[in-house]
């Protein structure tokens, strides 16, 4: 797809959030939608905010870092999310980089991220990845961790948010057949962060997934075309 359609393909995301939200009998706006800018070049990303993309999120610390300097330059300040796996020794350029982590998945890195937030004195909204299909590739906490975490990220000096719970489940090629994992987190989270966010969806399931109750959606082909990653969105 060429670079010159993002507006356009963000107009046609934004469309169908909205009307996801009505068939649910929610109100619209209550869907935060976070562009993934994963491999995009900073003048992508900074064309995506200037069309109305107000939360990016990136996979690797790696790529933001090197991304964001330029992003900035060209006059776009949105808020970013980590969205990939963070190992522990990548906590604290994390904490330095990300708005939003939302790839929580132990304690130990809970409380690493709660150490880095207040030596940095650095304000970080935190989402417990949780892994509800027990797939070997992918990472996340299992449900019964996820109290355990919450508890770390909320014990702190107030320096980390933790704001709801995020999941990828598997890919499907019906959305239908990923409804029950939206579920699941939203059960889930019913039990241990009453009124919590929800990040869940990504481009092929994102109206399913706020069928189910998400609050934020991930989604990146739609929005800039497919991209040779492993990581879906």
């Amino acid at each position: 797809m060429a670079e010159n359609g993002i507006c356009e393909r963000l107009r046609e995301v934004e469309a169908r959030v909205l009307a996801a939200e009505a068939r649910s009998g929610r109100p619209a706006g209550s869907v935060t939608l976070c562009a993934v800018t994963k491999t995009c070049a900073a003048a992508v990303v900074a064309e995506a905010v200037a069309a109305g993309s107000a939360d990016v999120g990136e996979n690797r610390v790696q790529e933001a870092d090197g991304k964001q300097p330029e992003v900035v330059a060209l006059g776009a300040s949105p808020r970013w999310h980590l969205i990939g796996h963070l190992q522990s020794n990548k906590a604290r350029r994390a904490v330095q980089l990300f708005d939003v982590i939302q790839s929580v998945d132990s304690v130990a890195l809970a409380t690493r991220i709660v150490r880095c937030a207040e030596e940095l004195d650095r304000e970080v909204i935190a989402y417990v990845q949780v892994d509800l299909a027990h797939e070997a590739t992918k990472t996340g906490a299992q449900a019964d961790d996820v109290p355990a975490i919450l508890e770390v990220l909320a014990a702190g000096s107030g320096r980390v948010r933790p704001a709801g719970l995020m999941t990828v489940p598997p890919y499907f090629e019906d959305p239908e057949d990923v409804r029950r994992y939206f579920e699941g987190l939203r059960l889930l989270r019913d039990g241990v962060l009453p009124g919590g966010g929800l990040s869940m969806g990504m481009s092929h399931d994102f109206e399913v997934a706020i069928e189910e109750g998400a609050t934020l959606v991930r989604v990146g082909s739609a929005i800039f075309g497919q991209r040779n990653q492993n990581v879906i969105a």
